[in-house]
């Protein structure tokens, strides 16, 4: 599926997930609008972003989290050609650590 911009009607989803209080609302949200699978993949791009920005191997990676050669590759493209969004938060969550 390509890549697309932001419809109008998609603002109230983002607005819905801005409005989340805490980790337990955003875990329960996610888990009301998203199937299993949904949530493991993001939850794995997510670790694979945070490795990748660690400076780990794609041996590591694949080893650490069984994400794909071609989900790690991806996820690195997104670090290096995405909006930059990514990094910003994994570089704010290092202060969460």
């Amino acid at each position: 599926m390509a890549r697309r911009e932001k419809k109008p009607h998609s603002n109230e989803l983002y607005q819905a997930i801005l409005s989340l209080q805490n980790e337990k609302e955003c875990f329960e949200f996610f888990k009301d609008i998203c199937s299993d699978t949904e949530m493991l993949t993001m939850e794995q791009r997510y670790h694979v972003a945070k490795l990748l920005e660690e400076g780990e191997t794609y041996l590591t990676i694949q080893n650490t989290t069984n994400a794909s050669t071609a989900t790690i590759s991806r996820v690195g493209r997104t670090l290096s050609d995405g909006t930059g969004v990514i990094s910003e938060v994994l570089h704010r969550m290092k202060g969460n650590d």
